[in-house]
């Protein structure tokens, strides 16, 4: 039995990263029982699966995002399909437009949370700061209003629990099931409300972009990728941010030349942040066919994980890959995955982060790791900080 045939989830949940190292050297591409996928680790072979979708389709017959969501998912279809999804998602989330709308959008509610935190000196900033500003940011872009924060974290972590639900887990499919329908039951009626009064919320974006008058996308077409997104977008920024302030923070020297050049350089640190510790870890695709790839053979069929967050530390494309080194010069990440299932919220997600942290560091003249909590890091398919206790200072 190869050690690949050994690895569980808990060693997965618990880090991976040190798994990932040992497969690009011995075991590129294996097939791994305890998620039930083939594993791909190489930056290579990596992009190479996402950008073949003739052989690497997204189309993947045992998804658990779609068995929680519902298909067709923007994550889980090619073709014209997947245009049409991006088409109605992408003008909300473009360059441009995010840069009209994110300062205003984010500012305010980072400002919010952090003014608690600043008048008891610190506390956890993921659970008060960052992960309130992703979730609040992404459901007020998308047009969910009236949906309180404990409401929205609950729906996150509901979600992903049938997300990355990759071993088939009963209860974790219950829980995920469960919050899944209680969204389509919220969405169904802002659906009817936007359908007759449009707005500039993404879910009216996605109803009537590129329609033709007194026609709208319907709604079982774009109700499962409205999970997706909701899932995404309320996670992947929130815990980007909280990783790249645990590198910063665990490497004092950098933080200080950030502050000495933070517009030039907190881009850089977040990027780097992205990097070092990917929000999302996974892109999976289903073998079209059979094929060799990396020493091995994936049959037909076979579910692939293609791991950007594996690629993001290929020693043959970064230097001391599992340091955090902000003024590292060595090309773009892959946390944002590759080919046409590049993140639709990128810019939105990156914007997101940079304004969180900015306010946090403009505010605060010291920030520090509480050394009695230090930062535990959980997760293989979203990855981040469970706790960030910190102590603050004006």
């Amino acid at each position: 039995m190869g050690f690949a045939e050994k690895i569980t989830v808990v060693e997965l949940e618990t880090d991976p990263y040190p798994i990932y190292a040992r497969m690009r050297r011995e075991a590129p591409v294996a097939y791994v029982p305890a998620v039930n996928i083939w594993l791909v680790t190489r930056w290579s072979d990596v992009e190479f699966v996402a950008k073949s979708p003739h052989l690497f389709t997204a189309e993947v017959n045992t998804s658990p995002v779609e068995r929680t969501f519902g298909k067709p998912t923007i994550l889980t279809t090619d073709g014209p399909v997947h245009k049409e999804l991006r088409a109605g998602i992408d003008p909300k989330y473009k360059p441009k437009a995010v840069a009209l709308y994110i300062d205003d959008l984010v500012r305010p509610i980072a400002e919010k949370y952090l003014a608690p935190l600043l008048a008891k000196g610190g506390g956890d900033l993921m659970a008060e700061y960052f992960e309130p500003i992703s979730t609040l940011s992404l459901a007020r872009s998308f047009g969910f209003h009236d949906i309180d924060m404990p409401t929205l974290r609950r729906w996150f972590y509901g979600l992903a629990q049938g997300a990355i639900n990759f071993e088939n887990d009963p209860e974790r499919q219950k829980i995920g099931d469960a919050v899944s329908a209680e969204i389509s039951a919220v969405a169904e009626r802002i659906f009817e409300r936007l359908e007759r009064q449009p707005d500039d919320s993404a879910l009216s974006r996605m109803l009537h972009d590129g329609m033709p008058a007194g026609r709208t996308r319907p709604r079982e077409l774009l109700l499962p990728t409205v999970k997706v997104t909701l899932l995404g977008g309320m996670q992947e920024p929130g815990h980007g941010a909280g990783s790249v302030l645990v590198g910063l923070l665990q490497n004092p020297a950098q933080f200080a030349a950030l502050r000495g050049d933070l517009a030039n350089l907190l881009p850089r640190a977040v990027d780097e942040g992205l990097r070092w510790v990917a929000p999302i870890g996974t892109q999976t695709r289903q073998a079209t066919q059979g094929i060799e790839l990396g020493g091995a053979f994936i049959p037909a069929g076979a579910a692939v994980g293609a791991l950007v967050s594996s690629a993001s530390r290929d020693e043959a494309r970064f230097a001391e890959p599992d340091a955090y080194n902000l003024f590292r010069d060595e090309g773009p990440h892959a946390a944002f995955g590759f080919g046409q299932h590049f993140c639709s919220g990128r810019w939105f997600a990156r914007a997101q982060v940079i304004t969180a942290l900015r306010v946090l560091i403009e505010g605060c003249r010291e920030i520090a790791l509480d050394p009695a909590n230090p930062p535990l890091f959980r997760g293989w398919e979203f990855r981040a900080p469970t706790s960030l206790r910190v102590t603050l200072c004006r």
